[in-house]
C-alpha cells in the first residue's frame, strides 16, 4: 500500500532526524556537564581553603565531603558524620610538598565520586569529593525523558504523516478509481477527475489528452470499418454476380461474353486487391514503427520518379530550388511521393508529362489535368472521397490520405490547389526545423 509505505518512509525519516538530533546534542553537552561538575568541585575546595584559613566552620553539603590532610599524613574530616576519603600517595606529596594539585574518581559504598586535592598553604592539603549519584540520576532522568520525547514525536509524525499522506494521494485513488472504471467498462467518454496544480493535475491531464486521443481514434476506426465495408459492397457484389453468371449459364455463354464476364472478374479482383492493401496499411499504420532518419528529399523524389518512368513510360521530371534534408520515416516518406505520382499519373492525359517541383521541405506534383474543384481542395484527403468527374476512374479514393496521416505524423502539412496555366499541384510542407517524427 502506496500510503503506509510513504508513511513508513516519513517515520523513518523523522527517527533518524530525531536520533541524530539527540546524539549530537548529548554528545555537545555532556562535556560541558562534566567540566561544570569539575569547576564546582574546585571552586569547594578553594572556599574550604579560605574558610580554614579564617577559622570558620565549613557549611555542610549532602552530596561533598571535606577533609584536611596534614603533611604527616594523618587525615582529619571536616564534615560531620562523613567517612574519610581514601588517600592515595599523590594526595600525600601534595601535602608534604605543598604543590601540584589532583582530580581522580573513586567508588564509595558502589557509588561513583569525583575527588580534587588542593595544596594548603602553611602545609597539607585539603581534599573533596562529590557524590556522582545526582549527576547520574539527572543524566539518566534526561535520557528516559529523551526516550518519551522520541517516541511521542514518532507518534505524532506517524499519525501527521498519515493524514498527511492520505489527503495528498486523494486525487490519485481518484484517479487510479476513475482509470480501473474506464479500463472496465471501456467506456472513453469518462472524463477524468481533475487535480487544482501539481505533479497529480499533470498527470490527470495527460490521461485526458490519452483518453481523447483513444475516442479519436476509435471514432476514426468506426468510420474506417463502416467506410471500407461500403467501398467493398461494389467490388464483391461485381464479382459475386460475374461469378454466379458463369455459374448458371455452365458453358452456355457466349465466347465473347464469357470473356467479358472474366475479364471483369479479374479487374474486380485486382481492384479489391488493391483496397484491401490500401485499409491493412491504413488501418495498421505500419510506417510508425521504422526509425526517422535524415532524408534528402531530393534523391528520394528522384528515385522514385525513375521507377515510375520505367513502369509507365511517362514523362516525369524533377526540378529542386533548394537543398534543405529533412527528419521522416524514408518508406513511409517514399509511400507519399508514390501515391502523389499515382494520383497525378491517374488524373492527366496520358501524353502529359508530370513535374515534380521541390522548395526546401516543401514537394508538390503538378500535373496537366483536369485541376481539382475548390470544394475537393481540402475533401480529396479524407478516405475513400472521391469527386464527381472521377467515380469513373479506378481507385479506392485512399491513397491522398494515406499522404495525409503519414505527413500529419510528421507534423508537417498537405495541399492541393490548381495551377494557372491548368493541372493540379498536390503535394506536402515537412516541418523547417528538424523536428523527430513521431
Amino acid at each position: 500500500m502506496l500510503r503506509a509505505r510513504l508513511t513508513l518512509v516519513a517515520v523513518l525519516t523523522a527517527v533518524a532526524a530525531i536520533l541524530v538530533t539527540l546524539i549530537a546534542s548529548y554528545r555537545s553537552v555532556s562535556p560541558l556537564v562534566a567540566e561544570q561538575v569539575d569547576r564546582g568541585l574546585s571552586d569547594r575546595a578553594d572556599t574550604v581553603l579560605a574558610l580554614l584559613d579564617t577559622g570558620a566552620p565549613v557549611p555542610v553539603r549532602p552530596d561533598m565531603t571535606e577533609q584536611l590532610l596534614l603533611p604527616d599524613g594523618t587525615v582529619r574530616v571536616l564534615t560531620p558524620g562523613r567517612n574519610a576519603l581514601p588517600v592515595t600517595e599523590i594526595d600525600r606529596d601534595i601535602a608534604r610538598s605543598g604543590t601540584g594539585s589532583a582530580d581522580t574518581n573513586i567508588v564509595v559504598d558502589g557509588v561513583e565520586h569525583g575527588v580534587v586535592t588542593k595544596p594548603r598553604p602553611g602545609g597539607g592539603a585539603v581534599m573533596v569529593s562529590q557524590n556522582y549519584a545526582e549527576v547520574v540520576r539527572v543524566d539518566n532522568e534526561f535520557l528516559w525523558r529523551t526516550i518519551w520525547i522520541t517516541a511521542a514525536a514518532v507518534c505524532a509524525a506517524a499519525v501527521i504523516g498519515w493524514l498527511a499522506i492520505g489527503r495528498i494521494l486523494r486525487p490519485i485513488r481518484r484517479l487510479a478509481t476513475a482509470t480501473r472504471h474506464v479500463a472496465t467498462t471501456q467506456d472513453l467518454s469518462t472524463l477524468l477527475p481533475q487535480s487544482a496544480r501539481g505533479e497529480v493535475g499533470e498527470l490527470t491531464d495527460s490521461f485526458n489528452t490519452m483518453l481523447a486521443a483513444l475516442r479519436l481514434s476509435r471514432a476514426q476506426q468506426q468510420r474506417l470499418v463502416e467506410d471500407a465495408s461500403h467501398e467493398l459492397r461494389t467490388p464483391l457484389t461485381s464479382v459475386r454476380g460475374s461469378a454466379e453468371l458463369l455459374q448458371r449459364a455452365h458453358g452456355r455463354l457466349d465466347p465473347g461474353d464469357e470473356t467479358r464476364v472474366i475479364t471483369t472478374l479479374v479487374q474486380e479482383a485486382k481492384a479489391l486487391d488493391a483496397l484491401v492493401g490500401e485499409l491493412v496499411d491504413l488501418a495498421t499504420n505500419q510506417h510508425t514503427t521504422e526509425e526517422p532518419a535524415t532524408v534528402d528529399l531530393p534523391e528520394l523524389a528522384g528515385a522514385r520518379a525513375e521507377r515510375f518512368r520505367r513502369r509507365t513510360g511517362r514523362e516525369i521530371t524533377l526540378t529542386a530550388a533548394e537543398s534543405a534534408p529533412v527528419t521522416a520515416r524514408p518508406q513511409a516518406l517514399a509511400r507519399c511521393i508514390d501515391n502523389l505520382l499515382d494520383n497525378a499519373l491517374k488524373y492527366s492525359p496520358p501524353e502529359s508529362p508530370i513535374h515534380l517541383h521541390i522548395v526546401g521541405p516543401r514537394l508538390a506534383v503538378q500535373d496537366r489535368g483536369p485541376g481539382i474543384a475548390p470544394t475537393d481542395q481540402t475533401a480529396i484527403f479524407d478516405r475513400f472521397y472521391r469527386a464527381d468527374h472521377t467515380r469513373s476512374t479506378p481507385g479506392s479514393g485512399l491513397g491522398l490520405a494515406i499522404v495525409h496521416d503519414i505527413i500529419t505524423a510528421h507534423h508537417g502539412t498537405v495541399f492541393a490547389t490548381n495551377r494557372p496555366e491548368g493541372g493540379a499541384e498536390v503535394g506536402f510542407q515537412l516541418p523547417q526545423q528538424n523536428r523527430r517524427a513521431q
